[in-house]
């Protein structure tokens, strides 16, 4: 997947300077301007709402709870960012546990699993699925499996134009005319970081009927 990246920090609340050395999150600028905050260009990474478990019933037109065959989870998300000269290669791990109604003889099972990429929270940029694959051991009820998922970034479409940026980063100090101005009120400056800001989602990528099952259960 080829994306753009998200801004590689912004000052929230009224910071307004970044410093370098030790300087970190929630750090108060020493220049008393205002409290740090970096934001990562890599995707923030997340299970959607509902996505994150799948129901397997057997037969599968029945919703009875005695016909539940397979549930399954995603679980242990965890990310990493690894910057690649003109691209950010961003890359995601997760663990899928599942359970089985009856002990039985040894027993493969292919679960779908999506990732996509979304931009500005509703833009999807890119989606893929893929198969997930347990093993039921004979006679156990339980298997786990690994995942993973990863997206491209573009640094150069990462970046906030320039006059953005000098928006956010301008100090201000008490008495200024700005001073109490929060520029991250102003429209052009938080269209600009939602256009800049990307999620890489994971879940199982569900039926109509699987999906609804989740929702209203």
């Amino acid at each position: 997947m080829r994306i753009a990246a998200a801004s590689k920090f912004v000052v929230l609340a009224g910071a307004l300077a970044v410093v370098s050395g030790c300087a970190k999150r929630g750090d108060i600028d020493p220049t008393g301007q205002g409290i740090i905050q970096f934001r990562s260009a890599c995707p923030i990474v997340a299970i959607p709402a509902h996505t994150g478990d799948i129901t397997v019933f057997d037969p599968p037109q029945s919703r009875d709870a005695a016909a539940v065959d397979i549930v399954a989870n995603i679980t242990n998300l965890r990310s990493s960012c690894t910057p690649t000269g003109e691209e950010i290669h961003s890359q995601a791990t997760y663990l899928v546990r599942a359970l089985r109604r009856d002990p039985g003889p040894a027993r493969d099972v292919d679960l779908p699993v999506f990732s996509t990429v979304v931009r500005g929270g509703t833009q999807v940029i890119a989606k893929r699925v893929t198969t997930v694959r347990l093993h039921f051991a004979e006679g156990s009820l339980r298997a786990e499996a690994n995942g993973t998922a990863a997206a491209y970034v573009n640094r150069a479409a990462a970046t906030l134009p320039s006059d953005i940026e000098q928006m956010i980063t301008k100090p201000r100090r008490t008495g200024d005319a700005d001073a109490a101005l929060d520029p991250l009120a102003r429209p052009e400056v938080r269209a600009a970081i939602q256009r800049s800001s990307f999620e890489l989602l994971v879940g199982f990528n569900l039926t109509t009927d699987q999906l609804r099952y989740n929702i209203t259960r």
